[in-house]
């Protein structure tokens, strides 16, 4: 028999003026590998045991995941919750189930514990690779800068990885702790995608989010790296906003979003001009699209297949794009560049889009980061807009480039 899912944290709360104190931390401490945490800004959850996982079958996987979760209302579950990942390639299998105990907490950002410092990484003996080397990654980024300049595609989204291999194992909950005090504002997550792998990181882009009729979607493009130097990481965030290059590199983006969601939405908002939201490593372009359901049928995980991949992940047009992608990387990107996030049977949910990301086995880390490429691109800088992405995880882990 399924065990009924539990919509509060079983923590006992400090201070009984101040609810939110200990509680999102204390969901954060619980996590344990195989279990699922999700933390975003309108939220904690963490999954534990699975009440029903979604099947792999030809049905788009909004309507899997739908079916899966009136299934499990049926059978007794009275607020049933998907968490989990998509792949870049939405055919491939996903890693999506129901828990079979759910805790909710309020964001991390609302409980002042979350300021406290993780422990720092232990010291191991750990191997870095590149793959592809740093020079290889830059020639195909100068052979698709070339190739654009010749017409067949406007953008490309490249992406290389890093494999850590370790003579012990990685503590993944040690992990998901330093990325989740570092960037506490963001989405951060640690979902098991196999056996002994477990994927996760910390993404600052909202795919789409979906609350009653209200829809949100974030997306970002245009990037530079932060500096320890305030007066150069304020010079670098002004540029950034007057970036001619950049600032096209968005407005792809952001067109694409517009297009998708007027499908499905009414009174859509989209901002002339972006904004600038920062990480602990980077500074990126952001657009806060907002809109209105046209119909209440159409849940958020809808709303994300039909937004992904979005240019900021992939490139335009689409199709060219992905083969691009599939001559130029060499490696199956697995769930790199998909997206994340939870659902209910009310069709609420949020899909963050699978980027600052690695999967981790026993004594391997996979780590990924891309860059958007555009007949402007510089491919020095584009590798070193990658290199800067890896920061995010390198820090979690203790390793350097």
């Amino acid at each position: 028999m399924s065990t009924a899912p539990q919509v509060a944290a079983s923590h006992t709360l400090a201070e009984p003026d101040h609810p939110a104190v200990g509680v999102a931390t204390g969901l954060l401490n619980s996590y344990v590998p195989g279990a699922r945490f999700l933390g975003t800004p309108t939220r904690t959850l963490l999954g534990e045991g699975v009440h029903s996982e979604v099947p792999h079958d030809e049905r788009p996987p909004a309507l899997r995941v739908a079916a899966t979760l009136a299934a499990a209302r049926s059978a007794g579950h009275t607020a049933p919750l998907v968490m989990g990942a998509i792949p870049f390639d939405q055919d491939a299998p996903a890693a999506l189930a129901v828990p079979a105990v759910l805790h909710t907490a309020p964001p991390l950002t609302a409980d002042p514990l979350v300021a406290l410092p993780a422990d720092p990484p232990s010291r191991t003996d750990m191997t870095v690779h590149q793959e592809p080397a740093p020079e290889q990654y830059a020639a195909s980024v100068a052979a698709a800068v070339e190739r654009m300049w010749k017409g067949e595609f406007s953008k490309v989204v490249l992406a290389r990885t890093l494999r850590i291999d370790a003579t012990d194992p990685f503590d993944v909950a040690a992990m998901l702790q330093r990325l989740a005090r570092r960037d506490p504002s963001g989405y951060t997550f640690a979902l098991p995608t196999g056996p002994d792998r477990t994927l996760l990181g910390a993404s600052p882009e909202l795919l789409v989010s979906r609350h009653g009729s209200r829809v949100v979607a974030n997306p970002l493009a245009g990037s530079v790296p932060r500096s320890d130097d305030l007066a150069e990481d304020v010079r670098r965030a002004a540029a950034l906003l007057e970036s001619a290059k950049d600032l096209h590199e968005h407005a792809v983006v952001v067109n694409a979003v517009e297009e998708s969601l007027a499908r499905y939405c009414t009174d859509l908002t989209v901002p002339v001009r972006p904004t600038l939201v920062r990480t602990a490593t980077m500074w990126h372009l952001s657009t806060t699209v907002t809109g209105r359901l046209r119909s209440p049928d159409t849940a958020a995980l809808e709303l994300a297949c039909a937004l992904h991949p979005t240019p900021a992940v992939c490139g335009t047009p689409t199709d060219t794009a992905r083969r691009v992608i599939r001559e130029s990387e060499g490696f199956d990107r697995g769930f790199f560049t998909g997206m994340v996030g939870w659902g209910d049977a009310d069709g609420d949910g949020e899909w963050v889009v699978t980027i600052r990301c690695a999967e981790a086995e026993p004594t391997s880390l996979r780590l990924y980061a891309g860059a958007g490429v555009v007949a402007a691109s510089d491919p020095e800088a584009e590798t070193a807009e990658t290199a800067a992405k890896f920061r995010t995880f390198l820090g979690a882990v203790g390793a350097r480039l």
